[in-house]
């Protein structure tokens, strides 16, 4: 072989490697170009159906539906049965989990003995704002009805329509892509509280789209007149921002409004219920206090080849820390995972202390009631119990409060305890005075046992669930796929587990 043959055989492989090199960079361009310009998944509206989008954004659809992982039943009645008592004659005290992936969400609660057993569009005990925060299907019925229109009558009034659950069309712009907010009552909410709306950023929406569903809201009854001028009530989802985003401020906001979620069946009290308050605690937090965003944690940026994309895969940031936690924080992964546990371990201390005189207050008010004791002298206790459980129950709802912001979170509890001790100390001259000076709160120390204390019958709930569950329920999926709002296939590797049916 002469020099002249090996030179043109190099020559050919440089140009080949050259040339694949081009296509290889010209590809990895093209595919820049594809994520940075955003597709239009559907010109009117909402798109509810997830996989529609996958479509244009399969990285980030594929991520979403590892939340499918997330599918453990942590039963929080069995793991602190205190709180069966704190909500007694509530439908907490029914059943009660920890939240689940995003994939689940419409699962648990169609799932959750809270929404009972409906046999038709007007049966069953909650009204269809408890599907709010569970389905991207909202928004798109809102659009549809109209939003008054949407949170009029029962749950069961649109279980065929509420098909899909949180994903794409919650946070993202169907035309667009944009993020956006869907949910109208945030946008009222943050006016009430003094945002201006033209000066929210983009890394302010990064935890906006989430505080559309991770806030504490009531049900505010508001009156209109249906398209046929009849006189209709609807239970609007309402965020309590109007005197500020702290727990104490919530309460002033409550108490001015005269407002109460139920009376309590043992203590008579007129309780509060905290809903799940995470955008507010974090931004009580050092995190909110340095501009990082909920997404910053919990959705954190991933390379696959030439383009970085957020992980939808949903969870905790201690998950997967080194991708999380650890890019602004400098310890070990085991030095930072000791720092954690060692906050949560403190806040479950404190926890257990005010979950049981919460609990024991209630008992004592109802032996108190119970031996003849009048409004006026259980004026002061009601109070106490009432603020007390509400700043008790607002610093644990979210479940990540502790890693939120762990000092409000620990100073919540702290007072918390306080007031159920003060309550508790009243009880005790209240007793007396009514000649009853060897009273003890009987034993809630199983979920068991404090259900029964608080009258749930718990078989019954669970017969008309499951008789829900194999007829109602199997014609809403009938409907929906009929009218092509569902697709099964998009519910493929989805478990089927419950408190009550694991």
């Amino acid at each position: 072989m002469n020099k002249y043959t090996v030179l043109l055989g190099s020559s050919l492989v440089a140009i080949a490697a050259m040339a694949f090199m081009a296509n290889s960079i010209s590809g990895k361009q093209a595919e820049r170009e594809s994520i940075n310009t955003s597709p239009v998944v559907k010109a009117e509206g909402f798109e509810s159906k997830n996989e529609e989008w996958a479509r244009y954004f399969p990285r980030q659809y594929d991520s979403w539906k590892q939340t499918r992982q997330n599918d453990k039943i942590d039963d929080m009645l069995q793991k602190n049965p205190q709180l069966v008592i704190l909500w007694a004659g509530y439908g907490f005290s029914k059943d009660y989990n920890a939240p689940r992936g995003h994939f689940y969400a419409l699962q648990s609660n169609i799932n959750t003995l809270r929404t009972g057993g409906p046999t038709g569009p007007a049966t069953g005990p909650m009204p269809t704002a408890c599907w709010t925060c569970k389905s991207p299907d909202v928004p798109r019925v809102m659009e549809e009805e109209g939003e008054n229109e949407y949170f009029t009558g029962k749950w069961a009034r649109i279980g065929d329509q509420i098909v899909n659950p949180i994903g794409c069309a919650d946070c993202h712009d169907s035309k667009t892509a944009n993020l956006k907010i869907s949910r109208p009552y945030l946008l009222r909410a943050l006016e009430a509280s003094g945002t201006n709306l033209d000066e929210i950023t983009h890394q302010d929406m990064r935890s906006l789209v989430c505080a559309q569903c991770h806030v504490e809201y009531y049900f505010k009854d508001t009156k209109y007149k249906d398209a046929e001028g009849k006189e209709q009530l609807a239970k609007v989802v309402t965020l309590p921002w109007a005197e500020g985003l702290n727990g104490e401020a919530m309460e002033t906001y409550y108490n001015g409004y005269g407002f109460s979620d139920w009376t309590h069946s043992i203590s008579k009290t007129p309780m509060l219920k905290a809903q799940h308050p995470g955008y507010e605690l974090y931004k009580t937090g050092i995190h909110a206090q340095r501009g990082v965003s909920c997404a910053d944690c919990h959705m954190p940026y991933k390379q696959e080849g030439a383009v970085k994309f957020s992980d939808h895969h949903i969870t905790s940031p201690l998950d997967n820390i080194a991708t999380t936690c650890l890019t602004c924080h400098r310890e070990s992964e085991e030095e930072f995972r000791s720092v954690v546990k060692r906050k949560y371990d403190r806040k479950e201390q404190l926890l257990k202390i005010a979950l049981d005189n919460t609990a024991k207050a209630h008992l004592e008010a109802g032996k108190a009631w119970e031996a003849g004791a009048t409004e006026a002298e259980m004026a002061e206790v009601l109070e106490f119990i009432r603020s007390g459980q509400w700043l008790l129950d607002y610093s644990i709802a979210s479940h990540g409060s502790f890693y939120h912001a762990p000092e409000e979170t620990l100073r919540l509890l702290s007072v918390a305890n306080e007031k159920a001790q003060q309550a508790r100390l009243k009880l005790v001259t209240i007793l007396g005075k009514h000649n009853v000076f060897d009273y003890v709160a009987p034993d809630f120390s199983t979920k068991e046992k404090a259900q029964e204390i608080a009258g749930v019958n718990l078989p019954q709930l669970v017969d008309e669930k499951l008789e829900f569950k194999k007829t109602l329920l199997e014609e809403w999926n009938q409907t929906a796929v009929q009218e092509g709002r569902l697709n099964l296939e998009s519910r493929k590797g989805m478990s089927d587990k419950s408190s009550y049916a694991k």
